[in-house]
């Protein structure tokens, strides 16, 4: 199974930001995630279209964009224009998701579905053959360095035989209180994507540490 690493720019220096791309464009990792807060939907405002763009202007690899707004059916060809890559919208948030979802394909980007701590793995079972990635939150969304949720792994087992009972080709993405310790177990539990901002950018050396992280467990 392929391992692929997302640093989260939540924890970036941004003050230094084109900095900190460069040095996520140097190392083993395979996306950006940038996660878009609205301050209503979670109890936090990170930022928005100007900083993609920006760190779009930069990047060498794709970015995986998370939406924790409400109503992101609105702003779907934004981010699209902005540069995403993959975009991905929460369960909770949208009242039409699989007309979301298809909006989101049809505008040429990868589609994928986030759920919240207490959203159980069920509610995807008529939409899991049209996503490209499932993210479950394992920590509550709004805020960085949250400890991991340990009930997540059971959730992940239980989406990763949905996924394969029903022949669904979608990427399983973890996103919350992901480091070292973890790493390993999260693969082997059948997670495909690791998305870590502070465990990366914290760190004396964020190459190195990408680098443990993919191959942590092997």
């Amino acid at each position: 199974m392929t391992r692929y690493i997302a640093p989260s720019i939540l924890a970036a220096d941004f003050a230094n930001l084109q900095k900190e791309i460069e040095i996520i464009n140097a190392s083993k990792a395979d996306f950006i995630h940038c996660d878009i807060m609205d301050g209503v939907y979670v109890p936090n405002i990170s930022f928005g279209l100007p900083v993609v763009e920006a760190v779009k202007r930069h990047a060498q690899k794709p970015l995986d964009v998370h939406l924790m707004i409400v109503e992101p059916e609105r702003y779907l060809k934004k981010f699209r224009d902005a540069g995403a890559f993959y975009l991905t919208v929460h369960q909770e948030t949208c009242m039409h998701l699989h007309s979301t979802v298809t909006e989101i394909k049809k505008l040429g980007m990868k589609a994928g579905v986030s759920l919240n701590p207490h959203t159980p793995v069920n509610t995807l079972e008529e939409i899991i053959n049209d996503v490209d990635m499932v993210l479950i939150m394992t920590v509550n969304p709004g805020f960085g360095g949250q400890e991991f949720i340990p009930r997540s792994y059971e959730k992940i087992r239980k989406l990763k035989a949905l996924i394969e009972s029903s022949g669904s080709h979608a990427l399983i993405e973890v996103d919350g209180g992901v480091d070292l310790t973890n790493a390993g177990t999260l693969f082997e539990t059948g997670v495909n994507v690791l998305v870590t901002g502070t465990t990366i950018f914290e760190s004396e050396n964020p190459a190195e540490t990408i680098r443990q992280l993919k191959n942590t467990g092997r």
